[in-house]
């Protein structure tokens, strides 16, 4: 086997290792965990991702009948208090809804299971937040996807290319910036229309960390594809643009986005109060 194609292998397995981290840190995964109550063991999984539309299913199984519970929720960055809503028995288990919010509108939510005296909150510190999306067609979504994966890829592998003497590196830099070109800038505002309603959230029209890594890792690609065949130190621009791709793709995807001002709807609207416990 030559040496391309373990330097290709070493960049497959860069991009896995970076794609399995982005997925198991973004803060849109479900949070898993486990509480005591009663001298019981309950599991419980909480969804912070809500795609389409209608309401949030929340459910907690496998309980005691002479478990009852609540939701509590609010608005993420309100000042609204909680508001209360009782779960209704489901079988083994208990459920109750989440009220659907605007395009990337999020909620502050958590349970609360009570057993004779005993009550437990899930989660019992920090409450989950759920960000609500826009449903996008499979159609945008999955090119989106492939063609970011395959710049992580193409990026790793020219970033691997400049150890070798005689390194191709300009059909290398050239592919990486095309297909992150197309990726980022044209199928990414597509799904940034679909979910959130708008075209791009990032530098200068706004501060949404996608799209502003999006831009960040386009302008070092393109630098390196200057610096290509037209500078002596175009092994460190490509060095130092694959640098960047590594780096920038480690920040958790969706960490951060636009969210409707809940502020601004409490001073518009009195705060709903929650009902009686």
């Amino acid at each position: 086997m030559n040496r391309s194609v373990w330097l290709w292998i070493i960049a497959l397995l860069v991009t896995l290792v970076s794609a399995r981290w982005q997925r198991l840190s973004g803060p849109t995964q479900p949070l898993s965990g486990e509480a005591s109550l009663g001298g019981a063991v309950i599991h419980y999984t909480l969804e912070r991702t809500h795609k389409g539309a209608g309401d949030q299913r929340v459910a907690i199984g496998e309980l005691s009948p002479d478990v009852t519970g609540d939701v509590e929720w609010k608005p993420y960055g309100s000042a609204r208090p909680w508001t209360v809503v009782g779960m209704q028995r489901e079988g083994d288990g208990l459920v109750a809804s989440l009220p659907h919010q605007p395009p990337a509108g999020k909620l502050w939510y958590r349970v609360r299971l009570v057993r004779g005296a005993e009550s437990v909150l899930l989660p019992a510190r920090r409450p989950a937040a759920i960000r609500f999306t826009g449903a996008v067609p499979a159609g945008i979504l999955i090119p989106h996807i492939l063609f970011m994966f395959a710049a992580m890829l193409l990026s790793a592998r020219a970033g691997l290319e400049i150890f070798r003497r005689q390194a191709a590196l300009r059909g290398l830099t050239y592919w990486t910036l095309a297909v992150l070109v197309v990726g980022g800038l044209v199928l990414g505002p597509l799904v940034v229309h679909y979910a959130f309603g708008g075209w791009w959230g990032g530098f200068p029209v706004g501060k949404d960390l996608t799209d502003n890594k999006t831009l960040i890792v386009v302008l070092g690609w393109l630098a390196a594809a200057i610096a290509v065949g037209r500078s002596r130190l175009a092994k460190a621009w490509v060095a130092l643009a694959a640098l960047v791709m590594l780096v920038v793709f480690a920040i958790p995807h969706s960490w951060t986005g636009a969210e409707p001002e809940y502020a601004q709807l409490d001073r518009a609207a009195p705060p709903p109060s929650a009902p009686a416990r």
